[in-house]
């Protein structure tokens, strides 16, 4: 049986919000099958539990946002892609604000508090979602146009192509796939940061937004090229981020996802769109589990594999 997985023991961090600046500490708690991927805001003066959903993502503005009646949690995905790259299905994160901690502006720092807490295995079936025919969701026309897809494929493969018109960014790869069973998840893409603009910075800073960010905690660029002493860890760091991303925005989703998602200039806005289209399409997916491992797509049956 191919089984879920929770944390071994508990882990803590402490680091400060993108957006709100604002000190924050986590705590990543094991939880029992079934549970899902929970935020519990235990600063509030009755702890309010956020549990992971699509249809609970309230705000897509530079992040993934989800609530719970007024309780919030900003900037949820790049610990939910570090989730989804190790094969997490249960998980309690209790949170003192309500910002996740940035941290290095990557997944990897959530891949290494994860990994050091142990990854346990449960007495239960790993359920996943199975597309079982294309969905997709475009916007705009022509130079402004993007799109999100998925298409039926057996395991979990992902495709990203960026459009920026920025010299540092053209300089590099455009466009990335990653695969589940080929390629890992900790080393390919967990190490891709977070990137912005001087100029956008200026501005985001200016409607109280941004105001954790700095060069140690994401790639930075002027109109010509990147400001970061280190320069880039990967050569195709900026296409790779959007696919990190990408992978945190669909593993909200509560299941791991079988499928096939492309991508063409998409977003947390067009990535929940998609999710929300496939969840209205019920006849488009269904829910599968694997009582032999070997029936399993390549990559999910290992355990998470380290760096």
């Amino acid at each position: 049986m191919l089984q879920q997985r929770t944390l071994k023991s508990l882990t803590r961090a402490v680091g400060v919000g993108l957006h709100s600046g604002q000190r924050v500490e986590i705590t990543l708690r094991p939880a029992q099958v079934d549970t899902g991927i929970v935020f519990r805001r235990v600063d509030l003066p009755q702890p309010v539990d956020i549990p992971m959903s699509a249809l609970a993502v309230s705000d897509t503005r530079l992040a993934s946002t989800l609530s719970n009646g007024g309780a919030k949690v900003h900037t949820v995905e790049h610990l939910m892609s570090a989730c989804a790259g190790l094969g997490l299905d249960n998980l309690y994160v209790d949170i003192t604000a309500e910002e996740v901690p940035i941290l290095d502006g990557s997944a990897a720092s959530f891949v290494f508090l994860l990994q050091s807490a142990g990854i346990a295995l449960q007495n239960a079936p790993k359920r996943f979602i199975r597309v079982l025919e294309p969905i997709e969701v475009r916007e705009g026309e022509g130079a402004n146009q993007k799109w999100a897809r998925l298409d039926p494929y057996h395991g979990y493969k992902l495709s990203f192509e960026i459009d920026f018109d920025h010299p540092a960014v053209d300089s590099t790869g455009q466009r990335v796939e990653f695969d589940m069973s080929v390629h890992n998840y900790s080393r390919d893409i967990a190490r891709a940061r977070t990137f912005g603009f001087t100029k956008d910075v200026e501005m985001m800073r200016a409607n109280g937004l941004a105001l954790g960010g700095g060069l140690d905690n994401a790639i930075v660029m002027d109109d010509y090229k990147v400001l970061n002493a280190g320069g880039l860890r990967y050569d195709d760091e900026f296409v790779k981020h959007k696919i990190l991303d990408a992978m945190g925005d669909l593993h909200i989703l509560g299941k791991p996802l079988l499928a096939a998602y492309s991508a063409f200039r998409s977003g947390h806005a067009m990535n929940n769109k998609l999710l929300r289209e496939l969840l209205k399409r019920t006849e488009a997916w269904e829910t599968v589990t694997f009582e032999n491992d070997r029936l399993a797509p390549k990559g999910f049956a290992q355990p998470a594999r380290a760096w």
